[in-house]
């Protein structure tokens, strides 16, 4: 059982950055893809990013890309998304989930392990 927890959300002028961080532990986490989500108010949870086992491989939702970028440090336990130029269109409550399995996965039933989340709030 791998249990997951985010951190670094908070509210954040247009314009700003965020950097979200995901600790794991309870698991083996070189053994995990691991996945960012997010759900705004209202909306249906959507992908936003996944990185591979490695970390070598990684992918973003187009609506993001050049501003978001997932990492892992597999040393520490954790992912993290950095979030740059972040935009109205971008608050939500965003989670860090995890599925055993070398490559990522956009599906949110693909991922057996959920944090809690952590809330975004961006604001002109």
């Amino acid at each position: 059982q791998v249990q997951l927890e985010e951190s670094g959300g908070g509210s954040v002028q247009a314009g700003g950055s965020l950097r979200l961080s995901c600790a794991a532990s309870g698991g083996t986490f070189g053994t995990l893809s691991m996945g960012w989500f997010r759900q705004a108010p209202g909306k249906e949870r959507e992908f936003v990013a996944a990185v591979s086992r490695s970390g070598s491989f990684s992918n973003v939702i187009d609506s993001v890309k050049g501003r978001f970028t997932i990492s892992r440090d597999n040393a520490k336990n954790t992912v993290n998304l950095n979030m740059n130029s972040l935009e109205p269109e971008d608050t939500a409550m965003y989670y860090c989930a995890a599925r055993n399995s070398v490559v990522w996965s956009p599906r949110s039933y693909d991922y057996e392990s959920w944090g809690q989340g952590t809330q975004v709030i961006v604001i002109v």
